[in-house]
């Protein structure tokens, strides 16, 4: 599965070579935060000259950029690895984070549902679907949310498993429970925090993973008091454990994410970085004054900083040809078109009447739109038999989507969708598993056998068409991974070929 994950998003990753989509800005951002410690300006026609192999025209004065830089500084160890100029080197690092994903997801699966198996199954569809293919070759920086905040996903199940024995070994000593001992020995809740942290470092949507898992925890060390006869129970886990559990998780998230600006905390040229030092045109200060004038000038600045690149972040309501309402996400009706290039006939390397080259992050429409299906009967499963596998993977899509619900009127795109896609093909997994009688369905009667029978309870050998079944619909998923490839890549094909990957008038 790794090797053919890597197939798929390293061939040809030089094609194009062009700064497709949002490149213009991350390539670039990183290449002079590497150079100068934080993000500088470019000349009006920097594409071109960046493009032909000009790339240290940056100047020292500082650009206003509202991601955090972790993600920058990942493209730019790439750039200086294999080259500013070279395409692989912008590509380097997220195509490299988009292999090791497959890598991840497998070992999450692995962990959740104890089945090699439906480990592999996942990793196959996280390998072969177009948007995880599409966002492992440009450089944007949505990837390194999707990996961080999938480690800290994988944190927080090896914690639950932790948690849960040393509970129930602390309290069989206990005499009397009252609210139960508060745990203070979590290493994986500190790895989950680092691993949020490192999210959040790369785009401040990584925030609602941390915040979401952070009452998830909550919940189950609530339920886990409770199956353990604790009294307060709900008490013990808001009053007691909970402030533990956010001292072992936020406070490594907000250093992880302060220790990622660290180029801008030890050069004097970042945006705002001396804003607390200024004074306006009336010779006032902007400094804070009154109880917090103690705080130092630089965390002022940074924390003004912040506060601006917030507002930007609320208020952005651009038009955007390929905005997508998040309410359509997961039906992929408008996935974003990265890159789109024409020619005719007598045009370099165009040997038919019109070609096309096109890079569309579109997902392989059999794996995106079952496991969106897949979605939907989990939350009903959730409701009905409250199964702990399908809370998790559900916790996962409630941090990397429902937030966006709240921005409806903003500018947003489909290809935001990559940081909780692992979750979507973990519930489709599930289902599979399911199928499979790889997981006990609790949806299933459980039989009965007596004294004299050696039935068991639950047969774990799938029904012959129901394997026949997953093996036909994996199939052709990979068929049309085939099918869309050229369209994912860049690839240069006849211009009817590509309309014929136009399912729908808005995938135009």
């Amino acid at each position: 599965m790794v090797l053919l994950a890597a197939v798929l998003r390293l061939w040809n990753l030089g094609v194009p070579h062009a700064l497709v989509f949002d490149e213009t800005f991350y390539v670039k951002d990183a290449w002079s935060l590497f150079n100068n410690g934080y993000e500088s300006t470019w000349p009006a026609d920097a594409n071109v000259q960046f493009e032909a192999g000009h790339t240290d025209i940056f100047t020292t004065d500082p650009s206003f950029v509202v991601h955090p830089p972790l993600g920058k500084w990942l493209i730019g160890l790439g750039m200086n690895l294999l080259g500013p100029g070279n395409p692989w080197g912008w590509r380097l690092a997220t195509v490299l984070v988009g292999v090791l994903a497959v890598v991840l997801i497998m070992l999450v699966a692995q962990k959740l549902f104890q089945s090699r198996l439906l480990a592999l199954i996942t990793g196959f569809l996280l390998a072969i679907d177009g948007h995880a293919i599409v966002m492992s070759r440009v450089a944007l920086l949505d990837n390194f949310v999707m990996f961080f905040a999938l480690l800290g996903f994988g944190a927080i199940l090896l914690d639950r498993e932790w948690h849960a024995t040393r509970l129930a070994s602390r309290l069989a000593g206990l005499r009397e429970q009252g609210w139960g001992p508060a745990l203070w020995w979590r290493p994986w809740l500190l790895a989950a925090g680092l691993a949020f942290g490192l999210a959040s470092s790369v785009k401040w949507s990584g925030v609602y993973f941390l915040a979401a898992f952070g009452i998830y925890l909550v919940v189950v060390d609530a339920l886990a008091r409770r199956r353990n006869g604790v009294s307060f129970w709900l008490s013990a886990a808001i009053l007691k454990q909970a402030p533990v559990t956010f001292l072992l998780l936020v406070p490594i998230a907000v250093m992880t994410f302060l220790v990622s600006w660290t180029g801008w905390f030890v050069t004097r040229g970042g945006y705002y970085r001396q804003w607390a030092d200024s004074t306006g045109a009336d010779g006032a200060g902007a400094a804070w004054t009154g109880p917090l004038a103690w705080v130092p000038h630089t965390l002022q600045s940074f924390w003004h900083y912040q506060a601006a690149a917030y507002t930007y972040h609320v208020g952005l309501a651009t038009p955007h040809p390929y905005q997508a309402n998040p309410l359509t996400w997961l039906f992929m009706t408008r996935p974003t078109s990265m890159y789109y290039r024409g020619s005719s006939s007598g045009e370099p390397g165009c040997q038919l009447q019109s070609c096309s080259e096109a890079i569309t992050s579109v997902g392989n429409p059999l794996i995106w739109w079952a496991a969106t299906a897949a979605l939907f009967y989990l939350v009903y499963r959730l409701a009905r038999y409250r199964e702990w596998r399908v809370g998790f993977i559900l916790m996962g899509m409630v941090a990397g989507y429902l937030p966006w619900l709240m921005y409806l009127n903003r500018t947003v795109f489909q290809f935001y969708t990559i940081a909780f896609e692992p979750y979507l093909l973990l519930g489709l997994t599930f289902v599979i598993g399911l199928v499979l009688k790889q997981i006990p369905d609790q949806a299933q009667p459980k039989r009965k056998h007596s004294a004299h029978s050696q039935v068991p309870e639950y047969d774990p050998q799938p029904q012959p068409g129901a394997l026949r079944a997953v093996i036909v619909g994996l199939g052709v998923a990979l068929l049309l991974t085939a099918f869309f490839l050229p369209v994912w890549t860049g690839m240069q094909t006849s211009f009817s070929f590509w309309q014929l990957h136009i399912w729908m008038p808005s995938w135009r």
